[in-house]
C-alpha cells in the first residue's frame, strides 16, 4: 500500500473520531439544556406554592430534590413573574377612584387587639405617617405613598438624629454595637426621589428607625423597596405602603436597652389602575437569610392583621376589602418588559 493511500485512511479514521466526538458532544450538550429545562419548568411550578406548603415539602422531600427545585425555581420564576408569564396577583374592582398624592390609601391602621400596644401615637411627616410607641421605642407601622415620577436627586445620606417630638425615641447611638441596623421603615431612597432633601432628612429621625438585622435589611427588605421605587411604579403609577414591626412575644430587647427588638417585619403594598386595586403584602422574619427571594414570604394581609392586632384599609367597605385582605397573591407584581436587566441588576448589585 502506497504512503500516499495509508495517510488518506488515517486521515479518515481521525475524521470519523473527530465526528463521533463531535456527535456525542452534541448529544450532550443536549441532553444537558434538556435535564435543565426540565428542572428549571419543574423549579418554577414548585416555588408557585404557599409558603406552607413549600414548608410541608422540605420537611418530606430529600434536600436533593428540594434544593435544585429552589436554586433553578426563584430566578426563573422571579423573571417570569416579572414578565407576566406566571403567578397571580390579588386585584378587585373598586367604584372610587385612587387617592392620588395622599399618604394614605383608605386610612391609617387601627389598633384591634394586642400585640399592637395600646401606646400608638401618629406623627404626621407630611409625605409619610409614623404610628409611634413610647413603650416600645420604635414604630408599630408606617405608611408613605410614592409617586411615579422621580423628581430628586437623593444626594448623600444625612446622619441619624434623634426625634424630640417623639416621646421616648432612642439615641442613633443606642444601635452601635447591638448587632442590629438601624433599619428605615419609610425608606430613604424612595422618599428621597420623589419628596426632596427635608423629607429625607425625615426619614433619618430615630422615630423611622427600628432594630433589623443585617441579613434583613440589606438584602430582601432593601430589594422589595426598591422594586417599590424603581420598578412597581413605574409600571402601575403612585403606591402606597405600610410597613411595620411584629413585637417579640417575650418582650426581648435590643442588648443593653430597653428597645423591642421585634421578631417579624411586614410590608403591604397597594396599587390602583383605573377602579382596578391591586394588593400585595410580604412578612420576613429578623433571621431571613442573605439570599432570601421575596415571592417565597408572600402572605395576606389577614394574617398579618392576626399577627399584628391591627386593622388595615379600614376605610375600604367591607365588599371589598374582605377579599382583597385575605386572598393570597402567588407572585410579586409585574414590571415593564423594558425593565427587566434593570430586575436583575437591582438584585445582584
Amino acid at each position: 500500500m502506497s504512503k500516499k493511500k495509508k495517510r488518506s485512511e488515517k486521515k479518515g479514521r481521525k475524521g470519523k473520531r473527530g465526528s463521533a466526538k463531535r456527535r456525542i458532544a452534541l448529544f450532550g450538550a443536549l441532553g444537558l439544556s434538556a435535564f435543565l429545562t426540565a428542572w428549571g419548568i419543574l423549579g418554577v411550578w414548585f416555588v408557585h406554592h404557599p409558603r406552607r406548603w413549600l414548608a410541608t415539602r422540605e420537611d418530606n422531600w430529600p434536600g436533593i430534590i428540594t434544593g435544585p427545585l429552589y436554586f433553578f425555581g426563584n430566578p426563573l420564576g422571579d423573571l417570569t413573574d416579572a414578565l407576566g408569564l406566571t403567578g397571580r396577583d390579588v386585584v378587585y374592582t373598586y367604584d372610587e377612584e385612587a387617592p392620588t398624592g395622599q399618604t394614605l390609601f383608605a386610612g391609617a391602621p387601627v389598633r384591634t387587639s394586642a400585640p399592637a400596644p395600646d401606646d400608638i401615637v401618629i406623627l404626621d411627616r407630611g409625605e409619610f405617617q409614623v404610628g409611634w410607641s413610647p413603650k416600645l421605642r420604635h414604630p408599630v407601622w408606617v405608611a408613605y405613598h410614592v409617586p411615579a415620577a422621580s423628581r430628586f436627586d437623593p444626594g448623600e445620606r444625612p446622619n441619624f438624629s434623634r426625634d424630640s417630638s417623639a416621646d421616648r425615641a432612642p439615641l442613633p447611638g443606642d444601635y452601635t454595637k447591638s448587632g442590629y441596623d438601624r433599619g428605615h421603615m419609610a425608606p430613604n431612597f424612595a422618599i428621597a426621589s420623589r419628596f426632596g432633601e427635608a423629607q429625607q432628612r425625615a426619614t433619618f429621625l430615630m422615630s423611622n428607625i427600628a432594630p433589623q438585622s443585617p441579613s434583613l435589611n440589606r438584602g430582601v427588605w432593601r430589594d422589595v423597596e426598591h422594586r417599590i421605587a424603581e420598578l412597581w411604579t413605574a409600571r402601575w403609577g403612585e403606591i402606597w405602603v405600610i410597613v411595620g414591626c411584629i413585637p417579640s412575644p417575650n418582650h426581648e430587647t435590643l442588648s443593653g436597652t430597653n428597645i423591642d427588638l421585634p421578631r417579624k417585619f411586614y410590608q403591604i403594598i397597594v396599587a390602583q389602575e383605573g377602579l382596578d386595586i391591586r394588593v400585595q403584602a410580604v412578612i420576613f422574619d429578623q433571621n431571613v437569610p442573605w439570599s432570601a427571594w421575596p415571592t417565597r414570604y408572600l402572605a395576606t394581609i389577614d394574617e398579618i392583621e392576626d399577627l399584628t392586632g391591627l386593622d388595615f384599609l379600614p376605610d375600604l367597605p367591607s365588599f371589598i376589602q374582605d377579599p382583597l385582605e385575605a386572598e393570597l397573591p402567588t407572585r410579586l407584581w409585574p414590571i415593564r418588559k423594558s425593565d427587566i436587566f434593570k430586575q436583575i441588576a437591582l438584585r445582584f448589585l
